[in-house]
């Protein structure tokens, strides 16, 4: 059986509540329109605004308080339970991060136990809500619903997992009596405010502006945080690694006993090298296809053309994998790398290269595509005026008019096959080697930090913080190819303007 829901953590009850503010929202919208017309005698045009936005505006006012209410809520509630708990258990135990968190961990485990166990009616509640129970007998009563445990609870946790389920009680009615408050006030502020001479579409677009700035926000904030958490681990990580030995160095040999040699060198090698063999499948293909479909093909081709090669984009990632491991490399081994004596091995630098270069296709068609179609109809046909060929038009016009937004598309289509992974797993093998032969098994950045993170080594070591320091150098790397690209497409599309 999986692990128990922890109590007031069920996602049902959240459901409900989120499907509850919907269904007011929506019943907002529709009152808010008809009190509009009925308070217009019927004519949209005495409005200050359409019907719909008086609707929109009690669907806003209705729906926006209340979740973000919920949200807060959802966020703030574990803090504010797991402090209060905390002050069951001994003060080392506070303070000792690690010893704090298996602490909660066995809190949620009993007190998810006990909830199965109350609905199966293994364990009764007594008048207050609290499980009548004994410690010498609940692990029994527990394993019998399904909820295992490696020792026998200590008091502590027990009466922190009661308490638990407590405050999780408390916390959903709470947060439901809150939430439809906020819901049913915001519904009939809105709905007393409509009136003809309201201003519902400067509200409505007020409300809309914030809200895009607030996920404008989100996604800096994001961001940030990631780049904190990796400078963070990275720093950690420098001092008990020299960095000069991990940027400078030219062997990668993580040693679990010590003595480890963590050079980046071989990854960047490996992973410039993949990514570098990709972009010559993905630039030309992509770009041709491009071509043919903006200026060459007819409008029925482009119809069934352009979604076949589109659909390659939607296969996921570990099917290229498997594509490159079973047929790719086994037909690059057979074919040229054992007559040529380059190599025995399937996997490869040039079977991950090929799969990730026509993974990359698609997105360099389409986007090359639509920079092909938004270069002015105007500039072909002066060309065509003054008697060039359709050939000599693409070449000596419309290509350079749309070069910056190619260059920019394929700059980030560099940056994906960076941070490309499972075909690289799949189709590259695991080798940490600096090596001009194509046709060797090497191995990438990602690669490396998922094996680290995934090892077990203490997460205090330098073996395993070594991927925070990876996971840096990395955004680094895309973030310049981003920038280049975004500094390309800025400084030479003023030309066309």
């Amino acid at each position: 059986m999986g692990r128990p829901v922890p109590p007031g953590s069920d996602p049902l009850s959240v459901s409900a509540l989120l499907l509850a503010i919907l269904l007011l929202a929506g019943l907002g919208l529709w009152l808010g329109r008809r009190i509009a017309l009925a308070a217009a005698g019927g004519e949209p045009r005495r409005l200050h605004s359409l019907p719909m936005a008086y609707g929109w505006h009690a669907a806003v006012m209705t729906a926006v308080p209340a979740l973000l209410a919920l949200g807060l809520w959802l966020a703030v509630q574990p803090i504010v339970v797991n402090e209060s708990l905390l002050a069951h258990f001994p003060s080392d135990t506070a303070e000792d991060v690690d010893a704090r968190t298996l602490a909660m961990a066995d809190v949620r485990r009993v007190a998810g136990g006990l909830d199965v166990a109350v609905e199966r009616g293994v364990l009764e509640e007594d008048g207050s809500g609290r499980v009548a129970l004994d410690p010498a007998t609940l692990r029994d009563a527990l394993a019998s619903v399904g909820v295992a445990l490696g020792a026998d609870p200590s008091p502590e946790v027990i009466l922190a997992a009661q308490d638990y389920r407590e405050m999780a009680r408390r916390g959903a009615v709470g947060r439901t009596v809150l939430c439809l408050f906020l819901a049913a006030a915001g519904l009939l502020y809105a709905l007393r405010a409509t009136t003809p001479d309201f201003r519902a579409r400067n509200r409505v677009e007020a409300v809309a502006r914030a809200l895009l700035g607030a996920a404008s926000g989100v996604a800096i904030l994001t961001t940030v945080g990631i780049v904190l958490s990796l400078l963070s681990e990275s720093l950690r990580f420098f001092t008990l690694y020299p960095w000069q030995d991990f940027f400078f160095g030219l062997t990668w040999s993580p040693s679990f006993g010590g003595g480890s040699e963590l050079g980046v060198l071989p990854l960047l090698w490996g992973t410039l090298y993949i990514t570098l063999i990709s972009m010559i499948v993905a630039v030309p293909i992509g770009l041709f296809a491009a071509i043919y479909l903006a200026e060459y093909a007819s409008r029925r081709t482009r119809a069934v053309v352009k979604p076949l090669i589109e659909v390659i984009a939607g296969i996921p990632t570990v099917v290229f994998g498997i594509f490159a491991l079973v047929t790719v490399g086994p037909a690059l081994r057979d074919w040229i790398a054992e007559p040529l004596g380059l190599g025995t091995s399937g996997s490869s630098v040039m079977t991950a290269g090929l799969v990730i270069g026509i993974l990359n296709i698609p997105f360099i068609s389409s986007l090359a595509d639509d920079i092909i179609n938004a270069v002015p109809q105007s500039l072909r046909d002066g060309a065509l005026g003054l008697g060039a060929t359709r050939s000599e038009t693409i070449r000596q016009v419309v290509l350079p008019a749309a070069l910056p937004g190619i260059m920019g598309a394929v700059l980030m289509a560099a940056s994906r096959a960076i941070g490309e992974t499972m075909i690289v797993v799949m189709g590259a093998g695991a080798a940490a080697k600096m090596d001009l032969n194509p046709f060797e098994a090497m191995t990438t950045i990602t690669v490396k930090i998922v094996g680290q993170l995934t090892g077990d080594t203490a997460f205090d070591s330098a073996e395993t913080l070594v991927a925070f320091a990876l996971g840096i150098t990395l955004f680094v790397l895309t973030l310049g190819l981003n920038i280049l690209a975004l500094w390309i497409v800025r400084r030479y599309r003023e030309q066309y303007e």
